[in-house]
């Protein structure tokens, strides 16, 4: 059965060391839930400039479907720099097409076919790309599996984005550096990522919690079983995109009916391929791809 998912927020254009690659997590999610059969959908806005036509251009390279209406604010841009190990740092642009995505009724219609979507905190940064993100998750169907993919950027967040998301959320999927932080404006310091992990999972009635820890391994909880996993060693190019690839695979697997843990395995090894890789969506190989 194919899954209509859908990446919902920034599209962007990161300007990485050596080039500018396509990104953004969303988008970076709806490429790897393609790469597993499903018909998957970035959802954003360009603009009316020369690299929004590169985008369009990109879009298509990878066989993606979109729906980004064009409009007067400049394409998003950011400036990646990777320290030794590989791991990015970002400076993002305001102001972007992606701040001023509009709610239309071709992304009503997207949305009431859904079986999954995946936001962030970092477009809910301007209240225009907020409110559609929520008018678009309120429309989904009860049975579309929602995730919040947190992505905490810069200064681009607050409590009650984040809180706002977690009684939207079905998932939410967090990262070691993210659930401090998280730990700290909830009131859970002096407890362990684990058990912060689990207590935001009872909080907010999640169905899972996916927590990556890097090179370490990853966590995933539910209120049934907790799974954890170590990290793959491999040799690293760059972990742009790592995580992206994680929750698109971890979606796509739940969605075909794997168990808690045979996804998780699946989102490991592929998190793990794309690390080898250079930019955000190299392609999975077949016998990744398999389930």
């Amino acid at each position: 059965m194919q899954h209509l998912i859908i990446g919902l927020g920034e599209t962007l254009w990161d300007l990485l060391p050596t080039g500018k690659k396509l990104g953004g997590a969303p988008t970076n999610f709806t490429f790897f839930a393609s790469q597993f059969g499903n018909e998957a959908y970035a959802v954003s806005a360009l603009g009316r400039d020369a690299l929004g036509d590169e985008t369009i251009e990109a879009l298509q390279q990878h066989d993606l479907h979109y729906l980004m209406p064009r409009i007067d604010h400049p394409t998003g841009t950011v400036e990646v720099t990777l320290d030794d190990n590989g791991i990015p740092s970002y400076d993002i642009k305001q102001d972007v097409a992606w701040d001023h995505i509009p709610f239309t009724p071709e992304l009503e219609e997207l949305a009431q076919r859904s079986n999954a979507v995946c936001w962030g905190s970092l477009a809910q940064r301007s209240s225009t790309s907020r409110r559609t993100i929520r008018q678009f998750i309120e429309r989904t169907p009860k049975n579309c599996l929602r995730i919040f993919d947190i992505n905490l950027r810069q200064h681009f967040y607050s409590r009650e984005i984040i809180e706002d998301s977690l009684q939207l959320c079905h998932i939410l999927k967090i990262n070691d550096e993210e659930i401090q932080i998280v730990a700290q404006m909830f009131g859970y310091e002096g407890l362990s990522m684990e058990e912060v992990g689990q207590a935001l999972l009872n909080r907010y009635s999640l169905s899972y919690l996916v927590l990556t820890c890097g090179a370490i391994g990853s966590y995933i909880f539910s209120s049934a079983e907790t799974s954890f996993l170590e990290t793959p060693r491999v040799k690293v190019v760059d972990t742009v995109g790592a995580g992206d690839s994680f929750t698109g695979t971890f979606c796509s697997a739940i969605l075909k009916g794997l168990t808690l843990r045979e996804a998780h395995q699946r989102a490991v090894e592929v998190s793990a391929y794309v690390c080898t890789q250079t930019g955000a969506m190299p392609p999975i190989p077949d016998h990744l791809r398999s389930f």
